[in-house]
């Protein structure tokens, strides 16, 4: 792969990532479904909290998108990526890591008033027929800072 190439294929899963940031924050659900392989994973395993095994991980462009509309569908949502590390490792698959920043506001009602999070996504990628995708991602969190619901006792 030339140079010229390289940076071609990073600027397409910067476009990509850009993308996921946007559909989700606009409800963009078939876009959403659209950024990841049909085959994709999601490990959320650090979100969310369960005894079985396998809770939080998710496997297929669908499934992803069901899984993350349930948990977000519902909630205003602002998700920034930054400083993209990515190695293309040939012409059809990369991995990359950005920083990330969320913040999450409930409706009323909700199980929170509001989460403000940072971490790192860390994701694969293969390029199929033509078009980049997101083949795998893993959130870790490095802070939430959380505001609960007001208590009407307090």
């Amino acid at each position: 792969m030339d140079p010229a190439q390289r940076l071609e294929a990073i600027e397409e899963i910067k476009q990509l990532k850009a993308r996921y940031f946007r559909c989700l924050d606009t409800k963009d659900w078939d876009g959403f479904a659209d950024v990841f392989a049909s085959d994709a994973r999601m490990d959320m395993s650090g979100e969310v909290k369960g005894d079985e095994p396998g809770a939080g991980i998710t496997t297929g462009s669908r499934e992803i998108t069901e899984f993350v509309r349930a948990m977000v569908g519902h909630v205003t949502t602002v998700h920034h990526g930054h400083t993209p590390e990515i190695d293309v490792t040939s012409p059809t698959t990369a991995t990359g890591m950005w920083a990330m920043e969320d913040t999450l506001r409930w409706p009323d009602g909700g199980p929170l008033a509001t989460m403000h999070g940072y971490g790192h996504y860390h994701d694969t990628y293969e390029k199929r027929d033509g078009r980049w995708r997101i083949a795998s991602t893993t959130l870790t969190r490095l802070r939430v800072d959380v505001e609960a619901v007001p208590r009407p006792d307090a």
